[in-house]
């Protein structure tokens, strides 16, 4: 296996084809015959079309999926809001969305693209449709009344329940599929609430409840290099590993997202979502098969093995300026930066403590999870800690990163760090798609492997329940730093290898 210094050179073609042997390519084949177009006419339903998680992810992946053929030959996508938005309209905000966020279509795509695009204004709830039964029909006029339904709900949390009881009773629920975005409720509470609401309406297998982080190239990689490798596999055990860290900084701040976010903060909007389900990808027992029934079970099960958070092992944060955010509220204590230890009780990981953080205005932007082996005891005597380290970069289509003791060449017998590191897309024949993409893609398939569970999300709930009842109170942190002092304490004897 070639060896590359950090920041060296990426590993030209024949490099590539021997890592090849040692890991598996991101898609089995399994998964790999998912990736095909959908055949059947789809009428794709987009509440909060207008909003910033449509702007910035759902449009752009969906103009993916038509760059990519991936799509039907038959498709509509109806974007839905409060405004009164003509067809024309929001045809325009949708390429405005393209020209900031991309992908850019030449001009023959996008005439094909935006024919497919109409828009249903004056909002939606139980008592009142707005125009989207008429444009729904207008659709179906298009591409006929088998058209498969599928409602994706772009829009705050607290407007899920109201817009899953207007589409019972403005029948627009039977046989379609709805996408809730994350969080699913804001509570404990709340969940069970709108679990009941959506249970009263849907059947569970309508039912995608959409967390993008499962839908990263390198998430689904964890399982991927585990299962299918046994020199990774073998240690994949308390015995071997130290610690884990799941790693998740942003520079970024809330943008225009105050009003989600202050009501939100970094615990619901991350550490509950996508860093809980990360750490079941890594955690989970192997699955019978790679089938959505058994690859959701495993994961859900062991999530019911996560002990709930201790609040003093959790530090929250504040960025200084946070307040002065437009839309945030004077005295917020909303916290923008999280960091805690989680413990898993089962007899593979007992023990083992899972360093989970993320943050806003921090000093890098990364993604990763990082498998620290325990310093072995030999011949070599005392050895350096965290040496030893399996690591996934989680961000664009991925990496894998393996940290290993060498001996330095030359006269004496010097020990230093080297790491391995594999870029998926540069394996031969990669076609990997981003997150969005490739979930919405599994939506129209119906493929619901990637997707979360309610017994597994009433699990995460009762996870952070303590820590819901009795928060820390966030301490300030300086904007472009690694977030309060206080979180260093969580990794000690050690320390957070992200930034260090």
């Amino acid at each position: 296996m070639t060896v590359v210094p950090a920041g060296g050179r990426a590993p030209g073609r024949a490099a590539r084809r021997a890592y090849g042997v040692i890991v598996m390519a991101t898609t089995t084949r399994a998964r790999r015959a998912t990736i095909r177009p959908c055949a059947q006419p789809t009428v794709f339903v987009l509440f909060g079309a207008t909003g910033d998680l449509a702007r910035r992810m759902v449009l752009p992946a969906f103009m993916t999926l038509a760059l990519e053929r991936l799509l039907p030959d038959d498709w509509v996508l109806i974007g839905n809001g409060r405004g009164d938005l003509t067809h024309e309209d929001f045809r325009d905000h949708v390429r405005e969305a393209l020209d900031k966020f991309g992908p850019h279509p030449d001009k023959r795509a996008w005439r094909d693209f935006e024919r497919r695009l109409l828009f249903a204004g004056h909002g939606f709830d139980k008592h009142d449709p707005g125009r989207l039964l008429d444009v729904i029909g207008e659709a179906r006029e298009r591409v006929g009344d088998d058209a498969q339904l599928v409602h994706y709900l772009a829009v705050p949390p607290v407007t899920f329940a109201g817009i899953t009881e207007a589409l019972g009773a403005h029948g627009l629920a039977e046989g379609a599929r709805v996408v809730y975005e994350k969080p699913f409720g804001t509570s404990p509470a709340s969940f069970r609430t709108l679990n009941r609401t959506v249970r009263s309406v849907l059947d569970e297998e309508q039912v995608y409840r959409i967390d993008h982080f499962l839908g990263k190239e390198a998430t689904q990689n964890l399982h991927v290099l585990r299962f299918a490798n046994e020199l990774f596999g073998a240690a994949w055990h308390r015995d071997h590993i130290e610690s884990v860290q799941i790693d998740v900084p942003e520079t970024l701040g809330i943008t225009d997202r105050a009003a989600f976010y202050d009501a939100t903060g970094a615990v619901l909007d991350m550490l509950v979502t996508h860093l809980f389900q990360v750490a079941a990808e890594v955690t989970m027992e192997p699955p019978a098969s790679l089938g959505a029934t058994d690859l959701q079970a495993a994961r859900e099960k062991v999530i019911r093995s996560f002990r709930p958070l201790d609040p003093a092992e959790v530090v929250l944060g504040q960025f200084t300026g946070y307040r002065d955010e437009p839309g945030v509220a004077a005295r917020s204590r909303t916290d923008t930066f999280v960091a805690a230890r989680l413990w898993i009780d089962n007899p593979r990981w007992r023990g083992v403590p899972f360093l989970l953080r993320t943050g806003k205005r921090l000093a890098v932007s990364e993604e990763r999870v990082s498998l620290v082996l325990r310093t072995p005891h030999g011949p070599f005597g005392e050895l350096p800690g965290q040496a030893n380290v399996i690591s996934f970069s989680l961000s664009g289509s991925g990496e894998i990163d393996v940290r290993l003791l060498a001996k330095k060449p030359g006269v004496e017998l010097y020990v230093e760090p080297a790491d391995a590191r594999l870029p998926l897309a540069q394996l031969p024949d990669a076609a990997p798609l981003p997150p969005y993409v490739r979930l919405i893609h599994d939506i129209l398939l119906g493929d619901r492997s990637l997707f979360t569970r309610p017994d597994g999300l009433s699990a995460v709930w009762k996870v952070a329940q303590p820590l819901l009842d009795n928060r820390p109170r966030p301490q300030p942190y300086p904007q472009g730093s690694w977030g309060p002092p206080q979180a260093r304490r969580l990794a000690a004897p050690r320390k957070w290898l992200v930034g260090q």
